[in-house]
């Protein structure tokens, strides 16, 4: 049975497609029905290369994150490092050419893992983050906050939902909004229908994945049908990012996803 739905579903390319070259999982997501995509970083490849790659899949490019450090080496964002603020404000810079070339109107910001002390860290956050915040609106773009679960990626500064809207409060901007990832919040708080209802006007953002495993709804003990009837209900009519692991081969993992074609 078809459910109609006003929102819509992307496909992460950073997890989704992983048996083709990156440059390939834009017309592999299409293929598989998606209209939109995101990813965690497109920087290391070419402006214009995307930019074609984009526009002849015909698929709109949702989302990727501010540059992150060297990920390679387990860097998870620099956004709360005194030390980095330099290059920190400069990623934002390359952010938004990648963003404006691509037609992408979402970044998102990973706090990244203190150097020292913590409180010092979240001035440094809320600092950095006001100064995104003013020139990603600027330029028309919407910046997002995402908590990450802990126990995936220890020391992360940034872990629950209250955590995210605290700082999101202290920095005051109207032009900054909290990525909602359903696995990360059921790993360390749970309450996923009541957050939702309660947040959803400053949600910019939300992606899924089942627990455990971090594999494709249906997979785990997290309700998804019930979640995505919640979210209709209540309108909520942005993007739903597919950020999960495949259990198999990403084709073969869509059949959650029939229903709300």
């Amino acid at each position: 049975m078809t459910r109609s739905v006003p929102f819509s579903f992307s496909a992460n390319l950073s997890f989704l497609f992983g048996e083709h070259e990156f440059l390939d999982r834009f017309g592999a997501a299409a293929r598989a029905g998606f209209s939109g995509v995101e990813c965690h970083f497109p920087y290391a490849h070419d402006k214009a290369a995307l930019t074609e790659v984009v526009m002849t899949s015909g698929v709109e490019m949702v989302l990727f994150n501010l540059p992150a450090g060297d990920w390679e080496a387990g860097e998870r964002g620099i956004a709360c490092q005194p030390s980095r603020k330099a290059e920190f404000q400069d990623g934002v810079g390359l952010a938004i050419e990648y963003a404006e070339a691509l037609g992408c109107t979402r970044l998102n910001c990973l706090a990244g893992i203190p150097e020292g002390d913590r409180d010092r860290a979240l001035e440094t956050l809320v600092d950095n983050l006001a100064f995104a915040a003013a020139v990603t609106q600027r330029a028309g773009i919407r910046l997002l906050l995402e908590p990450l679960n802990t126990r995936d990626t220890p020391g992360f500064l940034i872990a629950t939902t209250s955590e995210a809207m605290r700082v999101i409060d202290a920095v005051g901007s109207k032009n900054l909004f909290l990525q909602y990832d359903v696995y990360h919040a059921q790993r360390m708080e749970g309450e996923l229908a009541a957050t939702l209802e309660r947040l959803l006007p400053r949600i910019g953002h939300i992606q899924i994945a089942d627990n455990p495993g971090r594999h494709e709804p249906g997979t785990g003990e997290i309700h998804y049908p019930f979640l995505f009837r919640r979210l209709a209900e209540l309108g909520y009519a942005g993007w739903i990012g597919c950020e999960y692991r495949p259990s198999g081969a990403s084709e073969d993992s869509f059949g959650w996803l029939e229903p709300y074609r």
